[in-house]
């Protein structure tokens, strides 16, 4: 056997390509309905949240807004209600944080788990 064919030629740039995309996709999640998820009017199967997106204005944002409305955050990975207005902001469809006080309990836990997860993973 050739020294080819007992070791494959890696392409440099489709790894580090097929690297990239699989880092990225610790910020992507799609949260599944078991129910179809109605809010203002609209049907949803799925929804689908960017983490990868969002800035630290947005951050500054949701802050500004809570305490605005007398809710100080002092640990926003525990404050369910900064962590739906997080997943509001990174949801690739235009939803308000107001619908997560809708959806079924499962699903609002398992959203704002994501929102968790994200938050205390991109402080490693």
């Amino acid at each position: 056997m050739s020294n080819e064919t007992m070791n494959p030629i890696i392409d440099d740039e489709e790894f580090a390509a097929a690297q990239k995309a699989a880092e990225e996709s610790d910020y992507i999640y799609t949260h599944k309905f078991k129910k179809p998820f109605e809010y203002q009017g609209k049907t949803y199967n799925e929804l689908t949240f960017d983490w990868g997106k969002l800035t630290g204005k947005d951050g500054l944002a949701i802050e500004n807004e809570l305490q605005q409305l007398g809710k100080p955050v002092i640990v926003p990975q525990f404050s369910g209600e900064y962590l739906v207005r997080l997943a509001a902001r990174a949801c690739t469809v235009p939803i308000g944080s107001d619908a997560f006080e809708t959806m079924k309990l499962a699903d609002y836990n398992k959203i704002r788990s994501a929102a968790r997860s994200f938050l205390l993973k991109s402080e490693l």
